[in-house]
């Protein structure tokens, strides 16, 4: 099942900077087979102590909101600063050059509810650390963090600190 996925997932050379290989996914994402077997072996890697998912903006809302449907969890968006339109709690995080700050509806995030955070691609880890961050500022947990694809030389594991971090590829 792991090869009808990775075939699905097409290298772009120089995108979008020169240097990068950009990981493109939307011929799985157009592959029903494919994107259906994606879905399948993320929701056997959740646990089961979980209450709700954390999906990632924007290609995690895809890969949360499928899960959510396949397993009856709820799913709440983790997007960036200004895009929900009621109360939120929102987390800055470093960029190569700048910052950046992510947001959850307060609603989203009752105390003590167990997360599992999702997102297509772990790369530095960056947003992902945020992500927990902002959860833990709600008082809930990260029990985990589900991706598609890592990219092992990136470390990004390493921003995760002892959250059970898992991917169906690594590259």
């Amino acid at each position: 099942m792991f090869d009808i996925i990775r075939d699905r997932i097409v290298d772009v050379p120089d995108f979008p900077k020169p240097g990068i290989v950009f990981k493109d996914i939307t011929p799985l994402l157009a592959d029903p087979d494919a994107f259906r077997a994606s879905i399948d072996l993320l929701a056997e890697r959740l646990p089961a102590d979980i209450d709700a998912l954390a999906g990632i903006e924007s290609r995690g809302f895809i890969f949360a909101s499928a899960l959510a449907a396949q397993t009856g969890l709820p799913f709440h968006l983790v997007r960036k600063h200004g895009k929900l339109p009621r109360e939120t709690h929102g987390v800055e995080y470093a960029l190569e050059y700048g910052v950046d700050k992510v947001e959850m509806h307060v609603s989203s995030l009752s105390e003590g509810r167990r997360y599992t955070i999702v997102d297509d691609l772990l790369a530095t880890g960056g947003t992902c650390a945020a992500a927990a961050r902002l959860v833990a500022q709600g008082g809930c947990t990260v029990v985990s963090a589900l991706f598609l694809i890592e990219l092992a030389a990136l470390d990004g594991r390493a921003q995760l600190g002892p959250t059970k971090v898992d991917a169906l590829l690594t590259f």
